[in-house]
């Protein structure tokens, strides 16, 4: 039995922000953390993300698009919710979870009138470096 903590990313499409939140806390907290991510729907991996993940020599490309239903018998210490729309659709845990919320830009709404890749990226760089800071101070959120 794993003494680690056990925390779960929510957002709505497990595409992007949840993902990237994943591969940080793998990438700088697997000693202490034991981390899952999923959408309270999925959405299929965003490239973009996968992309500004890479640039920081973090790989997430065989990470899957995971519905929070699929993970009902996993016992989370932690549910930490990335968006709005995942706040107000938290499914409800057994026993004591604490729920923490901080939401984070969603890039591929930002990007959506970018001119280019290049462009776009610039909000998918933002939010990655964001959520790097943020998983930086975990377990103490």
């Amino acid at each position: 039995m794993s003494d680690k903590i056990k925390i779960l990313f929510l957002c709505t499409g497990n595409s992007c922000r949840s993902q990237m939140a994943e591969g940080w806390t793998r990438h700088l907290k697997s000693k202490i953390i034991d981390v899952w991510s999923a959408g309270v729907e999925t959405h299929g991996l965003n490239p973009l993300a996968v992309k500004a993940m890479a640039e920081v020599g973090i790989d997430i490309s065989t990470h899957k698009s995971v519905n929070v239903g699929d993970l009902s018998d996993v016992h989370f210490d932690m549910i930490i919710t990335v968006c709005d729309h995942a706040r107000e659709s938290c499914p409800v845990f057994p026993g004591f979870v604490r729920q923490v919320h901080h939401t984070f830009d969603d890039p591929p709404f930002l990007a959506r009138n970018a001119k280019s890749e290049d462009e776009a990226m610039l909000h998918y760089r933002r939010v990655c470096d964001e959520i790097r800071d943020f998983v930086t101070n975990l377990p103490e959120v």
